[in-house]
């Protein structure tokens, strides 16, 4: 495969982007090389700069469930765009979107609308603050709820690909009321509950882990941390950027039967548009403005493309729940044929996988933390992304990311991917 526009580019834009790239894990640092530049998307391909066709797995990181350029969402958003992109004013879709998320998620009783997940990460933790009149967080090692100061601290996603463990910028005084504890670590969590009782406003955890690979919750740890917010009078966040209406109609509260106190979600609500929520108990979320004192706002909040695209995908998900058989039996399948060709092989490895959710790690060990993540073989994971790029498979750039599927993949996708991905084990 040529590659010559995407290297043209990449130089190009290092002249006025830092880095070449809008988002570091873009940058194929972690895996070497140099990014491709995409022209299109449909259904489970990418096609870049150069005429490359590739079978993706990171489905713009999640919220292409139904693969790219939907066709309703696509038509959706040219029938909107002609009344105009923004108002700065309410519309009926906003009312709509609330609606069809609090049909869909438990637990929520009231959402707003915000601009990223960063934002709804963001905007979660100064409500919890707020409701609690406690200033201290804990989050866990290597999960990633966006770039605001507060979550930068043992981070994942791209901070853990290049790993980064001090984020310059980041006020002392802001790291000190980031507590945090490896993920699955239970007493660890009680640990810190006791060294600053009365402290603590919220913990907030990815309920399944897409940013050091997929990593699942340990039996027992959602419920552990469910019992001690309740006994603490902590506020348990979810962040369901990457979970929320992918792992269930109703996330990975509804897949794993916990209930947080406030939610956050991402891009899934937009069908890929710039867009994010947090919600909740309506205890909690009365203390937002105007309904309390509690400040949040963004112009772009309930941006009317993003919420057309979101509402249109959004409902088709709660509609046809099927989809999300059908997605699982294509993951497992998926993970069924890897294994296969990874036993074959001869070298160690694990898999992790939950719904449409899945990563691999060239470990011998059992991938539960950020510390077994990186304690794996990242560097033959490197040698095997591009063994399966050439190929004209597309995965996520970084060993630290999980693989998202989505339902355009037909079967010949997965076999072909299954086929390109024991051929590619042999030059790793």
């Amino acid at each position: 495969m040529s590659n010559e526009i995407s290297k043209q580019l990449f130089e190009r834009a290092q002249q006025s982007i830092p880095g070449g790239v809008n988002s570091p894990v873009r940058a194929f640092k972690s895996v070497g090389g140099t990014p491709l530049f995409i022209k299109s998307a449909k259904g489970a391909y990418l096609h870049d700069v150069d005429g490359n066709t590739y079978i993706d797995y990171i489905a713009s990181w999640g919220p292409m469930i139904l693969g790219h350029a939907w066709e309703p969402v696509v038509n959706a958003i040219r029938e909107y765009a002609a009344y105009s992109t923004s108002y700065g004013a309410p519309t009926e879709l906003e009312v709509q979107m609330a609606e069809l998320i609090r049909s869909m998620a438990p637990g929520v009783d009231l959402i707003r609308m915000v601009s990223s997940g960063t934002e709804a990460c963001m905007s979660a933790v100064r409500l919890a603050r707020g409701y609690t009149g406690r200033n201290k967080i804990i989050k866990f090692e290597g999960h990633y709820h966006g770039h605001a100061d507060p979550f930068l601290v043992k981070a994942g996603s791209g901070v853990a690909t290049f790993n980064i463990q001090t984020v310059p910028g980041v006020t002392a005084g802001v790291a000190a009321d980031t507590l945090t504890a490896a993920f699955n670590d239970l007493e660890a969590v009680r640990a810190l509950s006791v060294r600053h009782r009365g402290e603590i406003a919220a913990i907030i955890v990815e309920p399944v882990a897409g940013n050091m690979g997929c990593i699942l919750p340990a039996d027992g740890f959602l419920q552990g941390l469910r019992a001690l917010c309740d006994a603490e009078g902590i506020v348990l966040i979810f962040d369901e950027v990457m979970t929320g209406f992918r792992l269930a109609p109703g996330g990975a509260q509804e897949r794993l039967g916990i209930r947080a106190d406030l939610l956050t979600y991402g891009k899934v609500i937009g069908g890929g548009m710039p867009v994010g929520a947090f919600g909740g108990k309506a205890e909690i979320m009365r203390h937002i403005a105007p309904l309390g004192n509690v400040y949040q706002a963004g112009t772009l909040s309930g941006n009317p493309i993003a919420m057309i695209a979101g509402y249109t995908m959004l409902k088709e998900l709660k509609n046809n729940p099927v989809i999300y058989t059908q997605l699982e039996e294509k993951t497992k399948y998926l993970r069924d044929g890897l294994d296969a060709a990874l036993r074959a092989w001869g070298q160690p490895y694990r898999i992790n996988q939950l719904g449409s959710m899945i990563s691999v790690h060239f470990s011998d060990h059992d991938v539960t933390d950020l510390a077994t993540a990186a304690s794996a073989d990242n560097q033959r994971f490197a040698r095997w992304f591009h063994a399966l790029l050439k190929r004209g498979i597309y995965l996520p750039p970084s060993a630290f990311e999980s693989w998202f599927l989505n339902n355009a993949l037909s079967k010949e996708d997965l076999d072909a991917t299954i086929r390109a991905a024991g051929e590619a084990l042999g030059e790793i």
